[in-house]
């Protein structure tokens, strides 16, 4: 852990960020932040914790859920059908860091929580760059090589792109 010029019981001012999803994952490397970094995080600033709300292609919408035995079928988006899912990725956050601040209470850490609308991988540096942040915390999906390949991967990215040292957390 890193200490303050000279002494070794000073833990480093740092500003810290863990950026969290709807999975068991990203919980554990928040766990693991307040676990393995709690003297560094209690020394400095609040813990910041991000979530990121992705933008939803409304282009295709699920036809299930229109009574359509197909698939997926192209259609125009209600006014109501887009504020229904806004709302429920609004509520989805909202107790995404709900758990998060709960975490952060038990163990005793300052805490503040960020949401923001975007892609994650970009909405993520962004805030990097916009906070300064000195550490990024980010937990690992455990997707083979094919997976990332084909899906992308939001750790990844941040670990070439962001400005400061990013800590991929795996369970």
């Amino acid at each position: 852990m890193a200490t303050g010029e000279g002494d070794d019981q000073t833990p480093a001012k740092m500003k810290v960020m863990v950026s969290i999803d709807d999975s068991e994952y990203s919980h554990h490397a928040l766990q693991w932040a307040l676990d393995n970094l709690h003297r560094t995080i209690t020394a400095s600033q609040p813990l910041v914790v991000l979530t990121v709300q992705p933008i939803t292609n409304l282009a295709y919408i699920p036809a299930a859920s229109f009574g359509s035995a197909r698939m997926f079928t192209p259609m125009a988006p209600t006014p109501e059908l887009v504020r229904a899912l806004q709302d429920q990725q609004r509520r989805i956050s909202q107790a995404l860091l709900e758990k998060a601040k709960e975490m952060c209470l038990h163990s005793k850490v300052a805490v503040e929580t960020i949401t923001v609308l975007g892609e994650p991988k970009d909405v993520i540096c962004a805030a990097v760059e916009k906070l300064n942040i000195d550490l990024l915390i980010m937990g690992s999906h455990g997707r083979g090589a094919v997976q990332r390949a084909l899906l992308g991967s939001v750790s990844n990215y941040c670990v070439h792109s962001a400005t400061c040292p990013v800590i991929v957390v795996k369970k």
